[in-house]
């Protein structure tokens, strides 16, 4: 006969009922039973010791301590009787606690125990401990760290960075956070950073008991800080019994050091990254070229500089062959250093989607990015945002279901699921997506704009100006063309024919994409016109070319030879 020690926690079953130790719930054929504490606790002390009697001295000190205020005969009566009541039980005829009277009590029912294996957690925000606001970005950095490292164990269910971070500073128990994030256990801990030495402190907490059950501190030279973060999900993989396979275990043996400097700048662009913001990004650019800089080696640093040059290209902010080009560019070099970098298989498939309308070679890096690591949530949104593209709707929503389930709580997820239901001229569907993503994620400019474009393609033209507005103020010039196609469809022609005209004057000094002048054109009528800047859009290598295939404001053009030759040169992927 099995017995359960002190603190374990798993599930015991005996004459057809069980406890879940974690959950402190008695159930029988998969029902609850309701039992107040006393009686539970009563009955999980019998079963730590089946078959041996319990003494009522040994069940006043685990339950009534000597400072409690109570009768302790009396509750220990009333705690048993409630107990056999729950259990169908009775002191004449008993068939799971007997009575030896002035003695105490003893479990005879049939014990057996299964471990209850901690299957998914979440790693909350690593306190900073320095009291310098300014060294938020290495806190949570350092948080965002661990949720990749631990991420990449199969076994385990990680929850997102963008979710965790949403209980920031946020004053509830770790049960709710748990049952709010749907996690069996939560790692909490602290981080201080002292010149060149930083310290991490963490534990592991049983999320449904509250219990500890492991904590550790560990202090290290910031050059072998990622040794540092393997080692601490390594104990936390084995304290929640997670087999590794081996491919994992050699994942977390392959540490190198890096130079200090380098990573500080490495996780100061993560934090800026972050912010998806025009300055964000600028400054997310800086850094991780200077941790390049730094560190020529580093190829994480690569790939998310590739990442912001990207961004930067396809939202127009750049030039061609300064955004995606050149990320094209930096996202090989990552690769040439570490061909098993997730993040750098998807940066280079991100900017050949964009710069060399290469889907093939596009779709394959995704593949590989998924393939190395299936939970690089920025890796499934992009690519169910390029299954979009190329039309494939429902294998398009599979893969972005399958991001917002790893990640319920990211805008850019919600922005993916809104662009896709756009494409498919579903538009009361992508608003209200849209709609989530800004409620997440307030400053998502591409949220406000993409949803004044759904708007306008329900002719609700007055919803439409307001959501491209509020997207021009976090991004200047990047959606002026679809705002002046708001006026034209809306009757506005003069305000429609002077944004073209400016946006032809600054071409003649700025990069201005002709796309969105060629949508402009044809909301004015000029569809030759349209069909020229297309062209011109195509020959200059315009990023937002790509929406060529689907963007529902060409519909009018499709049947045009022209319209389709262009379609052919740029070989989209059925």
């Amino acid at each position: 006969m099995e017995s359960i020690r002190p603190g374990q926690h798993g599930i015991v079953q005996f004459g057809g009922f069980e406890v879940d130790l974690r959950a402190g719930e008695l159930r029988k054929q998969g029902a609850r039973i309701r039992l107040q504490e006393q009686p539970l606790q009563v009955l999980q002390i019998l079963l730590e010791h089946p078959g041996e009697v319990v003494s009522r001295e040994e069940l006043r000190r685990r339950i009534w301590p000597a400072n409690t205020f109570v009768d302790f005969d009396h509750g220990l009566n009333n705690a048993i009787k409630r107990l056999r009541e729950a259990l169908g039980d009775t002191a004449e005829r008993p068939e799971h606690i007997e009575t030896l009277p002035r003695k105490g009590y003893r479990c005879i029912a049939t014990v057996s125990v299964s471990p209850l294996k901690i299957e998914s957690l979440a790693v909350l925000p690593l306190e900073n401990l320095s009291g310098d606001p300014e060294q938020e970005y290495f806190a949570e950095g350092l948080t965002e760290a661990l949720i990749t490292t631990l991420a990449k164990v199969g076994e385990l269910r990680v929850v997102s960075r963008t979710s965790v971070m949403l209980y920031k500073g946020v004053r509830k128990s770790l049960r709710e956070i748990a049952a709010e994030l749907g996690v069996d256990a939560v790692v909490e801990g602290t981080v201080l950073r002292v010149g060149r030495r930083v310290r991490i402190t963490a534990q592991l907490i049983d999320a449904a008991r509250e219990a500890h059950l492991w904590a550790e501190s560990y202090e290290r030279d910031l050059r072998n800080v990622l040794a540092l973060q393997s080692e601490v999900a390594q104990a936390i993989a084995r304290e929640v019994q997670v087999k590794l396979t081996p491919q994992e275990q050699a994942h977390l043996r392959q540490i190198h050091q890096v130079d200090p400097e380098a990573y500080e700048a490495y996780l100061k662009g993560r934090y800026y990254w972050n912010r998806r913001s025009s300055e964000g990004l600028s400054k997310a650019a800086e850094n991780f070229q200077l941790a390049i800089t730094k560190d020529p080696s580093y190829a994480g640093a690569y790939s998310g500089l590739a990442d912001c040059l990207v961004l930067r290209g396809s939202w127009g902010i750049a030039a061609p062959d300064e955004g995606c080009g050149r990320a094209k560019q930096v996202a090989l070099r990552a690769l040439e250093i570490d061909s098993g970098l997730s993040e750098g298989h998807a940066s280079l498939a991100f900017a050949t989607m964009w710069y060399d309308y290469d889907f093939l070679t596009a779709e394959r890096e995704f593949e590989r990015c998924i393939e190395l690591n299936p939970r690089y949530i920025t890796g499934r949104q992009w690519f169910g945002f390029y299954l979009a593209l190329m039309g494939r709707y429902e294998e398009a929503y599979t893969e972005l279901k399958r991001a917002t389930r790893l990640d319920p709580h990211s805008s850019v997820g919600y922005f993916c699921m809104g662009f896709l239901h756009w494409t498919a001229r579903r538009y009361d569907q992508a608003i209200e997506a849209y709609a989530k993503a800004i409620e997440l994620e307030p400053s998502n400019a591409l949220a406000h704009a993409f949803q004044g474009l759904a708007y306008l393609c329900k002719s609700l033209y007055d919803p439409a100006v307001a959501a491209l507005q509020k997207g021009m103020q976090r991004f200047q010039g990047a959606f002026d063309a679809a705002l002046g196609e708001t006026y034209a469809k809306a009757g506005m022609r003069v305000a429609a024919q002077q944004i073209l005209q400016q946006l032809q004057d600054r071409s003649k000094q700025h990069y201005v994409g002709p796309y969105g002048m060629a949508v402009l054109s044809l909301a004015l009528g000029k569809n030759n016109e349209a069909l020229s800047g297309l062209e011109a859009g195509y020959r200059g290598r315009d990023p937002r070319m790509v929406l060529l295939k689907v963007d529902p404001r060409l519909d009018q053009l499709r049947s045009a030879p022209r319209f389709q030759d262009l379609l052919r040169r740029m070989k989209f992927s059925s």
